[in-house]
């Protein structure tokens, strides 16, 4: 099969459409033909040499594809060759063919494609496992989510609505603070411009993409009993945590991944999938969520794909590499 690999960590340039042998599905796994594959931001930082792949896992990038069934490993029964699925990776999702351990199939929502479907898992994974599951937002209650214009914020906007919250998001512009709008979002606050606490005032749940630049003023926009979950470090890794302060507010503050979950068990990665299955796809289903797709590229320019999401420019929503 052809894949994307990564001749040695760097910028987009080192991504190359080269042949690599065949994956085989072991037990428990299935085979796909890839139809797509989303990229993450995760993916920048592996193709830097900075985020590798859980052990065991393929060091192919890719945390997410859709695709159709083409073997069966050992024991797996609830699946069938020929059908047609979307699927939550640890890696290898750049390529013609990937093994999943079944557990992380989902079939592609009533209303969805089978190339839009490749959108799918990764965000609907993380935002369920971390606003739902997790932090345990309600109704009437106030979600934050920084970075809204992204995969997960385009879809955390929607989940939150779709769930009777109201929803308050950051951006670096007022066009993209528009288009959240238009998705849902109550509050808009351009973070370049606007200080969202000042803004905001109170927040029950805050989904945190910044990690270090944002931990002192995601205090104090909590409100009582306020969950803080942070997601991702793009505004660094260590920062001072005021006990005090948060302690005020009875709150929270969790930090999560979702790559480096087991396949099976409490808090796996087959049990948040089992979850979205049950109460997103529904969601999905009835129009109530859906599918951002910014741009679908051939997946041999996977490189140039990889510039945009790096230059932060026009971007809103998924970018999905087709296998043809």
């Amino acid at each position: 099969m052809y894949a994307i690999t990564i001749r040695e960590p760097g910028g987009p340039d080192v991504l190359e459409w080269t042949e690599v042998p065949d994956p085989t599905p072991g037990p428990g796994e299935v085979l796909l033909d890839v139809a797509a594959g989303a990229l993450n931001r995760a993916d920048l930082l592996q193709r830097q040499g900075h985020y590798p792949p859980p052990p065991g896992a393929s060091d192919i990038l890719g945390m997410e594809c859709s695709g159709t069934i083409s073997a069966l490993g050992e024991g797996v029964t609830d699946w069938n060759v020929g059908d047609q699925v979307c699927a939550l990776l640890s890696g290898g999702g750049y390529a013609e063919k990937v093994a999943v351990p079944a557990p992380q199939l989902l079939p592609l929502p009533d209303g969805v494609d089978l190339i839009t479907a490749a959108s799918l898992p990764e965000v609907a994974c993380t935002v369920w496992s971390n606003v739902v599951m997790h932090a345990g937002l309600k109704a009437g209650e106030l979600l934050l989510v920084h970075g809204g214009v992204g995969g997960i914020g385009t879809h955390a906007i929607q989940v939150g609505k779709a769930l009777g919250a109201r929803v308050a998001v950051t951006a670096g512009s007022d066009e993209r603070l528009a288009r959240c709008a238009e998705l849902g979002a109550d509050i808009t606050v351009n973070y370049r411009e606007q200080d969202f606490v000042t803004e905001v005032k109170s927040a029950d749940v805050v989904l945190d993409n910044m990690g270090a630049k944002y931990l002192d003023r995601n205090i104090d926009v909590l409100n009582l009993n306020g969950r803080l979950v942070v997601i991702g470090l793009q505004g660094g890794v260590s920062a001072e945590l005021n006990l005090g302060k948060l302690m005020a507010k009875l709150g929270s503050v969790s930090g999560t991944r979702l790559r480096s979950r087991p396949v099976e068990g409490p808090g796996s990665k087959g049990e948040i999938v089992a979850a979205v299955r049950k109460g997103l796809w529904p969601l999905i289903a009835s129009g109530q969520v859906k599918p951002i797709v910014h741009d679908v590229v051939p997946m041999r320019e996977a490189a140039a794909a990889h510039r945009a999401l790096e230059s932060d420019g026009d971007v809103f929503g998924k970018l999905l590499l087709k296998t043809d």
